[in-house]
């Protein structure tokens, strides 16, 4: 039972005694009582924290008892601020955005794009009842986080609002003769909670600050120009608002030569140090340090001192306990793992020297045979490159230490990847992104010249690499899948992730350039383990890969489907003759054969499509929690459980737990079997043109063996990344830019 001070007066009782009588016949009349209460926020903090120390696996609905009374309290706020009278809960909406406007909040282009009489009309297609969908913990984190506010942090902007805000924001350059009816349908899918954009796009759309897109990724050439103008361009990136994954394989190693000097080079572990130093240094407005993960070939002479830069013992002087790391690994070291071979490691200066090519530009382009095995097969026989031997194991060893004491190193199969690139015509993916999801075309952007013109003004030439963009969103699988709506959620969806490309502002050049050339989305899922348990399907079963198979098949139909139609109307990327998508070639390499499939093929390669790379799976963990269902493709951490961030503690429970579900989520992260998540991920692969952030659940006092086991059976499944390795032992620290 709630209880509360001894000093609140009676209708605060009786109504602590209607909703306890009345939680579970009800809720729905439980807002005709919370409309009674005044604007006390202390009675409203202390009735909030009753309510949760209620919740329990048996009683989950104190969540909305909770949010309910936080809703009451942000109508009261916003009310107050915007003067008007709170029982009708939503005031004038053009008086907000008009508002927000002069306080510099709102960009102007929602006024100047849209007419009075436009946003009238769009807030009197406001739904306020669609707040009562929000757990509290959704709710406090939409509020506490995203929610527009003045320069003084007070309450203007509500649930339904940012929801119509940043449909107007990413509609705003439709046709508008049918602006306000796409407009009105990305409203009906965000305040219905199938899906949700991306962090930086839930934030800052429709604001005057800020960008929309999740992650970038750079590759950085062996070169002082370029490792500092990378760094720059880091910098300013992640004081914007992204996560960033930058290629470091190309840097000559330690001890390499330096305009002929032998020796000379210190190799990585300083410029990735550098690049510590700037995620710390860079916040984003203070609300949290950059977020950068570094990616190393497995191939590469400092590969050993980049293992261990995570780990909290030895020279302090070499270690970055600020970043992430990522291995690029190929195919034929997992066989040496698998044989308990040998495995020899380059300096890629040395390499292209006295080779006349570079290792990281050559892939395996069929498994267990290709260009990359060759030219590491020269590069052994020659007697000119020095190189050390290692056993294969060895190293696998030291990756497998530094994940169950870090979580990392991320594992990015680099064969695989460039295999299944769609867009390979185009050039190499080296690595992933900071979530592990992206896979795009990359190359470094190479400086050519400087000079002075004659009004003495000094010019930097550049030609400029792909510098990859990721641009997210996410299906909530949980209620899209249930209540049928895919084929209406994807189309619109698929066409606010075009959008994004088209509006953001982003401050690097070549970010704008890549992300024009290829229409980069990523479109997600989250909810797996929420459909599982309504669809009373078990983790750990042939039924739920089977389910995974036909449901992301379906996914990859729409989407693509949804993109070449997107394409008649708007015209294809520019980079689409010669991908894999105009030969046909990416539907013959999936083995889509059926009628469906056969049409749509022929459809694409006739009408072109608009994005050159579609899917991908992020963890977004965040807004999962807003949408009041699970984190990405994981199971649930546990059936109820305390979710704790620096600035709260509160308790969770998985998303319409009962006795019907409550089996099915019983088998939580921890305890199911990683092997049937590894299946369920292999045939979701299948399907996804770019990659999943797949982690693995292990407890502290795992065999090395079986670690091992997990990791080859990854490979040889086909995943192309795995994400964090999440011990009991280690305290991951969460990356939220992929949160969509």
């Amino acid at each position: 039972m709630l209880t509360i001070d001894s000093n609140i007066t009676d209708k605060y009782d009786r109504l602590l005694e209607f909703v306890t009588e009345n939680l579970n016949l009800n809720l729905a009349d439980f807002n005709v009582e919370i409309s009674q209460l005044d604007t006390n926020e202390k009675i409203i903090d202390r009735l909030i924290k009753g309510a949760l120390d209620n919740m329990d696996e048996a009683n989950p609905e104190w969540t909305f008892v909770a949010s309910r009374l936080l809703l009451h309290s942000l109508y009261n706020q916003a009310a107050n601020n915007r003067n008007y009278e709170p029982s009708i809960k939503y005031g004038g909406f053009y008086q907000l955005i008009h508002l927000l406007t002069e306080e510099g909040i709102y960009t102007p282009n929602l006024l100047n794009k849209y007419t009075k009489e436009d946003i009238d009309f769009l807030g009197e297609n406001i739904n306020p009842d669609q707040d009562l969908q929000f757990t509290y913990l959704g709710l406090y984190t939409l509020a506490n986080r995203y929610l527009a506010t003045n320069h003084q942090k007070h309450t203007y902007e509500l649930p339904q609002e940012r929801w119509m805000v940043i449909a107007m924001h990413l509609m705003q350059d439709e046709d508008p003769s049918r602006r306000l009816g796409l407009v009105l349908e990305s409203y009906w899918a965000l305040s219905n909670l199938y899906m949700t954009v991306a962090t930086p796009t839930l934030a800052n759309a429709g604001k005057t600050h800020g960008q929309l897109s999740s992650c970038f990724i750079d590759t950085v050439d062996d070169n002082l120009q370029s490792i500092y103008d990378s760094n720059t361009d880091i910098a300013n990136l992640s004081k914007n608002g992204g996560g960033i994954g930058v290629y470091m394989g190309k840097i000559r190693a330690r001890g390499s030569s330096i305009k002929g000097f032998k020796g000379m080079s210190s190799g990585v572990v300083p410029w990735i140090k550098q690049l510590n130093n700037t995620a710390v240094s860079v916040d984003q407005l203070g609300t949290r340090k950059g977020a950068i993960a570094v990616y190393l070939d497995i191939w590469h002479k400092d590969i050993e001192s980049f293992l261990d830069l995570k780990l909290n013992n030895g020279d302090d002087r070499m270690r970055a306990h600020d970043i992430f790391t990522g291995v690029c690994i190929p195919d034929l070291f997992m066989e040496q793992v698998e044989a308990r071979g040998d495995w020899y490691l380059f300096d890629p200066h040395e390499v292209r020297e006295v080779m006349g090519y570079s290792l990281e530009e050559f892939y395996d382009e069929q498994k267990g045979n290709g260009s990359w095995r060759e030219k590491y097969e020269e590069c052994i026989q020659s007697e000119q490159l020095s190189k050390k031997k290692v056993p294969a194991i060895l190293l696998m060893k030291r990756i497998m230490i530094s994940q169950l004491e870090s979580g990392t190193p991320y594992m990015f199969y680099r064969d695989e990847v460039n295999r299944q690139n769609s867009n390979n015509h185009q050039g190499m993916i080296y690595c992933s992104n900071l979530c592990t999801e992206i896979t795009q075309n990359q190359s470094p952007t190479e400086f050519l010249e400087e000079f002075m013109d004659e009004d003495g003004m000094v010019t930097k030439k550049y030609k400029p690499g792909d510098y990859v963009v990721c641009n997210l969103s996410s299906i909530n699988l949980g209620k899209a899948v249930p209540e049928q709506v895919l084929e209406r959620l994807i189309k619109i969806q698929v066409r606010m992730l075009d959008n994004v490309i088209d509006i953001n502002t982003l401050p690097i050049i070549q970010t704008q350039a890549t992300n024009k050339k290829y229409r980069a989305i990523g479109l997600g899922t989250f909810g797996w383990h929420h459909l599982l348990a309504k669809e009373q399907i078990h983790w750990e079963s042939e039924e739920a890969v089977q389910f995974a198979d036909q449901l992301y098949e379906k996914i990859a139909y729409l989407t693509i489907k949804s993109s070449m139609e997107l394409s008649v109307e708007k015209g294809s990327y520019p980079a689409y003759i010669g991908s894999k998508w105009n030969t046909g070639s990416y539907f013959d390499e999936k083995g889509y054969s059926s009628q469906a499939w056969q049409e749509l093929k022929s459809a694409v390669m006739e009408n072109g499509i608009r994005n050159g790379y579609l899917m991908a799976v992020a963890p977004n963990s965040t807004t999962a929690m807003i949408a009041g269902s699970t984190a990405s493709i994981d199971p649930v951490f546990k059936p109820f459980y305390h979710e704790e961030k620096k600035d709260y503690k509160i308790p969770t429970i998985a998303p319409e737990l009962d006795h019907h579900t409550y089996d099915i989520y019983r088998r939580s992260a921890y305890i199911v079997d990683q092997r049937w998540s590894v299946k369920q991920n292999a045939v979701r692969q299948k399907h996804i043109d770019q990659s999943i952030s797949f982690n693995f659940y292990v407890p502290n006092t795992i065999h090395a063996k079986v670690l091992l086991d997990l990791h080859v059976q990854a490979w040889r499944e086909g995943l192309k990344t795995t994400y964090y390795v999440r011990s009991t032992s280690n305290d991951v620290e969460e990356c939220e830019w992929c949160s969509s």
